[in-house]
């Protein structure tokens, strides 16, 4: 038999050229992952660490809000790791394509990998605090993938062209064989270099050494606010259980000693703050919830906390903020912005710069060592973790990381709530039926949650105790039910007597509304 027509069917080639595509990809990303790592522990970038993270950013800022609404929606919390699966899919599609290109022509395979280099290398400049020394990782690990792809690529076309003294399946398995290498050293660089990126620094020891300042009126929550209700949601929830919703791929590391919060622009005097100052202001504990704008009716983006921490007014006092300003803009480590309407940071509410939840310091991926919690105003708008900076300026001057996007300047939290049990879709025994949830509008309060069955009348449910209009209140109905399958609804009344709107609208551009119902089968 002719070796050599076997070999060169396109069957015999695919693995061939997969194999160094993969290999070639892998030594790119590793080299380019591990160099960076180190330089960021070194201390001599400044900018995002990871060049993977840098091409997931960069994806992020530029997703449209329906694709962001869709992630969200579909995948909640999971949604930084569906993408991390995403952009491991693609760097493989791209790299096999370019090991198939490899074995056709080397010089336009070594043009391909340089141009997806180059587009790696723009959204490197395109991350805040970026310079050009950030390129450095990517330069290296291209020339280093492009050594790697010519060598195995004109490998692989020997072994595709197989004499008859030599068998090509051997050929090609010690060809795979250094692929698989490859990529495992590969694997192996890219952990080492988020390893040396991530791992634990000064940051993370100030973190499990902080403790918690003291304050005057410590939070305590009411008698009768949990009702002790199965399945539903707690009161106060657990720091690990709360939500996370943000647009950093990779939670920063932020080291306490090297912290600073700037206050800038339409002010008397700039201010520059740093961790040992704010830890010496008068801090205070406020009950708080939370909500995501892109909470679905009935979703679970939100969550109730005892946060503390210093009034966000005595700050913006001490600068002096001049007159016609009307937004404050916070800038968060990595870069995020919000712009917050002016009002809600110098009122009586207790907005704050936070720097424990729930009595312990904030987690790093709720924005450890500050952040700011802003009571009645959806995340987007207000709750800037990882907090650098507050320029006090103008909704004319300036826009939020959200708002050039399609969502709306302002963001107040809409009256909603929900039930938690039973679930959509349950089967439960006739007789009583405990119908509980949530139910929230903050900053007006909550004041009365009713219960619809079947289209029939709305109904009282009975409230747990109220502890502040700035928390949610949880309920639970006492419904008897009857054999069948039924449709039960729910709406909240708020402080000013204003029932939640029946109007169902998707979350953008300002939050989703509409009753939470939810169909039972009774047995």
């Amino acid at each position: 038999m002719d070796h050599r027509a076997t070999a060169d069917r396109p069957g015999d080639r695919g693995p061939v050229a997969w194999g160094v595509g993969l290999a070639s990809g892998a030594v790119t990303v590793g080299v380019a992952e591990l160099l960076a790592g180190l330089l960021q522990r070194g201390g001599w970038s400044r900018g995002t660490p990871s060049p993977i993270d840098a091409v997931g950013g960069a994806f992020v800022d530029r997703t449209p809000p329906w694709l962001k609404d869709f992630a969200v929606s579909t995948f909640g919390t999971h949604d930084k790791a569906v993408l991390y699966a995403g952009i491991a899919v693609t760097l493989v599609v791209l790299a096999c394509g370019l090991g198939v290109l490899a074995l056709r022509t080397a010089r336009g395979a070594l043009v391909a990998l340089a141009l997806l280099v180059g587009v790696a290398m723009a959204a490197v400049l395109s991350r805040p605090h970026a310079a050009v020394t950030d390129l450095v990782p990517l330069l290296v690990g291209g020339l280093a993938g492009m050594w790697a792809l010519s060598r195995w690529s004109s490998g692989g076309r020997q072994r595709v062209r197989a004499c008859p003294t030599e068998s090509p399946q051997v050929s090609r398995r010690v060809l795979l064989g250094s692929g698989v290498a490859a990529v495992l050293a590969g694997a192996a660089a890219v952990a080492v270099g988020r390893l040396a990126a991530g791992g634990a620094r000064a940051g993370a020891l100030a973190r499990a050494a902080f403790v918690v300042p003291k304050v005057a009126r410590p939070v305590v929550v009411p008698a009768g606010a949990e009702l002790g209700i199965p399945g539903v949601t707690p009161f106060v929830v657990p720091d690990a259980d709360f939500y996370r919703i943000d647009t950093a791929l990779v939670v920063p590391q932020v080291d306490p000693a090297t912290w600073s919060l700037r206050v800038t622009g339409l002010v008397d005097r700039e201010i520059t703050l740093d961790w040992s100052t704010l830890l010496a202001k008068p801090m205070q504990e406020s009950m708080i919830t939370l909500m995501c704008v892109s909470n679905e009716v009935g979703g679970t983006l939100n969550g109730n906390a005892v946060w503390t921490g210093w009034p966000v007014r005595e700050l913006l006092r001490e600068a002096g903020v001049r007159e016609g300003a009307d937004m404050v803009l916070s800038t968060s480590v990595d870069g995020f912005t919000a712009g917050t309407p002016l009002e809600a940071l110098t009122d009586d509410r207790d907005s704050l710069l936070v720097v424990a939840q729930n009595g312990h310091a904030l987690l790093p991926e709720h924005g450890f060592p500050v952040r700011l919690v802003v009571p009645g105003l959806y995340g987007y708008v207000s709750a800037t973790k990882w907090v650098t900076e507050l320029k006090v300026t103008t909704f004319a001057a300036d826009q939020g990381y959200w708002t050039p996007r399609g969502w709306s300047a302002l963001g107040p939290v809409k009256t909603q709530s929900r039930i938690d049990v039973p679930r959509d879709g349950a089967t439960v025994a006739a007789g009583t039926v405990a119908v509980a949830g949530v139910a929230w509008a903050q900053h007006r309060g909550i004041t009365g949650v009713q219960v619809q069955v079947d289209g029939g009348p709305w109904v009282d449910a009975r409230l747990g105790a109220d502890a502040t209009s700035d928390a949610w209140r949880q309920w639970v109905y006492e419904w008897p039910a009857t054999a069948g399958r039924h449709t039960i609804a729910i709406r909240a009344v708020d402080a000013t007597g204003e029932p939640q709107t029946a109007e169902s609208a998707p979350p953008a551009p300002n939050g989703a509304s509409g009753h939470h119902t939810i169909s039972v089968t009774v047995s």
